[in-house]
């Protein structure tokens, strides 16, 4: 009870635009919420796609209405995500149904499922605070598909009397779904992962990288290629490092953006696999067709050879998270071959650099 009157106490004092108003139950009055995405709710998704403060974008935890449900009417089950929550209700337009948002600490139904916090316990946790018993005469709750490794339905049901049942994939069928009698049709159960979808993932791969890694990369080629033995010189810095500054940007593009892009393209399974292979396709262009990259020395090129390659493949390899290609197990078995090699391949690649170096001091 402490944690509904929480929600509803941190609802009134910032009411957001998407609650427009209430329905009395037997329990108290219920906020409903628009089915109709407004032009705010639209930037925050924009700004929320690249990273710019996904981890806080979350709903209240509670029980909530679309239309005018009754004591008859489904009852669906959600993440506090907003991203998920906005995609959930907007699927619900024309519906009369309630939507039981779980705490799932801000995370996506499907990642949430595989950490744990969209599960059995937190179900549980959620219909009794919300005493949903009282608000419905069905005993019967609609979980997402994804949403199914974390939710044990005969364990639900023997805690609260509820029924599970595990609805489709997609929100935009839970209307056919429940017409249907609560039958979902085999493409409902499909996963699908189309080009729009992957595409609209990758600034959340493209931007991390870019902020938090690059400006250090950058820094460091700047010094290695600036050091001279008489102190650090600024233009034999930008000069000599802009190839590989700019062989950097590849291979962000290349593992963040066309990897992605071109995935069920790329050959082999393995997500380190195709980035690599973008990775070494984007050098070999990069310095076959862009003069400025064509005068690397030989022990520069085989050091940009074996680095942006396998920095292409790390990047693309945080996009397996993202995808519905692969489980838990994968990442692991994927991390536990390429985090050596990763590290080895940097190791070699400064070994390189500092032979570059002794030659260009010639001390070798």
């Amino acid at each position: 009870m402490a944690d509904l009157k929480f929600i509803k106490m941190n609802i009134e004092k910032n009411r957001p635009a998407w609650v427009t108003g209430t329905i009395t139950t037997e329990i108290g009055a219920i906020y409903s919420v628009s089915p109709d995405l407004t032009r705010v709710d639209y930037w925050e998704h924009l700004k929320c796609r690249i990273s710019a403060f996904r981890n806080n974008y979350i709903v209240n935890p509670g029980l909530y209405a679309v239309g005018v449900p009754d004591k008859n009417s489904d009852v669906l089950v959600s993440a506090n995500y907003k991203l998920s929550f906005d995609a959930f209700r907007k699927a619900l337009k024309g519906l009369n149904v309630w939507i039981l948002v779980l705490d799932t600490k801000g995370i996506n139904v499907w990642c949430a499922a595989g950490k744990g916090t969209f599960g059995t316990d937190e179900l549980v946790r959620i219909i009794s605070v919300t005493r949903l018993d009282r608000v419905v005469d069905h005993r019967r709750i609609i979980v997402p598909q994804l949403g199914a490794p974390g939710i044990s339905a005969h364990k639900t049901t023997k805690a609260t009397g509820f029924k599970v049942c595990y609805g489709p994939v997609r929100a935009e069928d839970i209307g056919a779904y429940i017409a249907a009698g609560y039958q979902a049709t085999r493409d409902m159960r499909t996963v699908k992962f189309p080009l729009v979808d992957r595409l609209i993932l990758t600034p959340m791969e493209i931007n991390p990288a870019m902020k938090k890694y690059y400006p250090w990369y950058a820094l460091i080629i700047l010094t290695i290629f600036g050091l001279q033995p008489g102190g650090i010189l600024f233009m034999d810095a930008i000069s000599a490092g802009l190839p590989f500054l700019l062989l950097g940007l590849i291979s962000v593009i290349a593992g963040a953006l066309v990897t992605p892009v071109l995935l069920p393209f790329i050959p082999f399974r393995s997500f380190a696999v195709k980035g690599w292979i973008t990775g070494i396709l984007a050098v070999f262009l990069s310095t076959t067709y862009i003069s400025m990259l064509g005068h690397l020395s030989k022990v520069l090129l085989i050091a940009a050879y074996l680095f942006f390659p396998l920095a292409s493949s790390y990047i693309a390899l945080q996009f397996t998270g993202a995808s519905t290609f692969t489980g838990m197990s994968g990442v692991k078995k994927e991390l536990k071959i390429g985090i050596p090699l990763y590290i080895s391949g940097v190791a070699v690649s400064l070994i390189l650099l500092l032979i570059y170096k002794l030659g260009e001091w010639r001390v070798l």
